[in-house]
């Protein structure tokens, strides 16, 4: 009774009840040890970024301690992967570095495995960000989100639709001036600029680019470590989106649209101020 306070460890008590297998206390403690871990889910945050948008808030200190709502915007993001079942949280900083440690050290990493991916010497940009902290994580693919993005996704249910997919990248039909361009699939095959005309990506492949559909990135989306081999020949500072449309034709790369997306980039002064309000719709709905 003690193991199905833990959802992941449901099938293997169903299999021991019905099948009428038993083990040693230490034996099963040990089972349902594994499967937790071999399901753990993981997130990387984004925290390394200078936050030039929200001059003159981040000549004292970094992004990822902007207040709304009277919290740090880190805590919002943390407080959410935890509720929706995250374990184990990668944090990379750069900026004022030390502040986003302390911070996390006096709050006891809120009960969670956090460890810190240091780019204080370099900031590597968002690929090389996350091919830095590959050592950080397990096999189980990694959510990775950005500290200036309050939403309502259900980041669990999100990670679970990712299962079968090099990356998954969740999107909306926002309007912008740059949108990833998808096939009827929702298969990433390349990415355009519609006030410049530029396209790049797996648009080779494709017979009508007018039939592809634009969406635009929404600062979320879940890694498969099995990327990573590929991003061996990138140099040490690249950005994530340049290498999901450089390989695109050879990895499984996936849009993921939501309706009923509430989505804010706080990033940003003049969204700050709304952001509070904001942030109380969140609690509404979930999608």
């Amino acid at each position: 009774k003690r193991y199905l306070a833990v959802p992941r460890a449901y099938p293997v008590v169903l299999w021991m009840k019905y099948e009428k297998q038993v083990f040693s206390p230490k034996t099963t403690y040990f089972i349902i040890i594994i499967i937790i871990f071999a399901h753990m889910m993981q997130a990387m945050i984004f925290a390394a970024g200078l936050g030039t948008r929200l001059k003159p808030l981040t000549d004292t200190m970094p992004k990822a301690l902007v207040r709304v709502g009277g919290e740090p915007l880190l805590k919002h993001v943390i407080m959410n992967l935890r509720n929706e079942g995250f374990t184990r949280i990668v944090v990379n900083v750069h900026h004022f570095a030390s502040q986003i440690v302390d911070y996390l050290n006096a709050n006891a990493n809120f009960g969670l495995d956090i460890a810190i991916s240091d780019e204080t010497g370099m900031l590597l940009d968002t690929g090389g960000g996350i091919r830095k902290a590959a050592s950080l994580f397990s096999s189980s693919p990694i959510l990775i989100h950005n500290v200036d993005i309050l939403s309502n996704v259900c980041l669990h249910d999100f990670y679970l639709s990712a299962a079968n997919n090099d990356a998954t990248l969740l999107v909306s039909e926002r309007q912008t001036k740059r949108y990833l361009l998808f096939d009827e699939d929702l298969r990433m095959r390349g990415w355009t600029n519609i006030a410049t005309g530029e396209i790049k990506g797996d648009i080779a492949r494709v017979d009508n680019i007018a039939s592809l559909r634009k969406y635009a990135f929404a600062g979320i989306h879940v890694f498969s470590p099995a990327l990573f081999p590929l991003m061996q020949a990138y140099p040490e500072k690249f950005g994530i989106m340049d290498f999901y449309i450089q390989e695109c034709d050879k990895a499984r790369i996936v849009g993921h649209p939501k309706e009923g997306l509430k989505l804010m980039d706080v990033g940003k002064a003049e969204t700050l101020s709304d952001a509070e309000a904001f942030l109380n719709s969140l609690s509404e709905t979930k999608y």
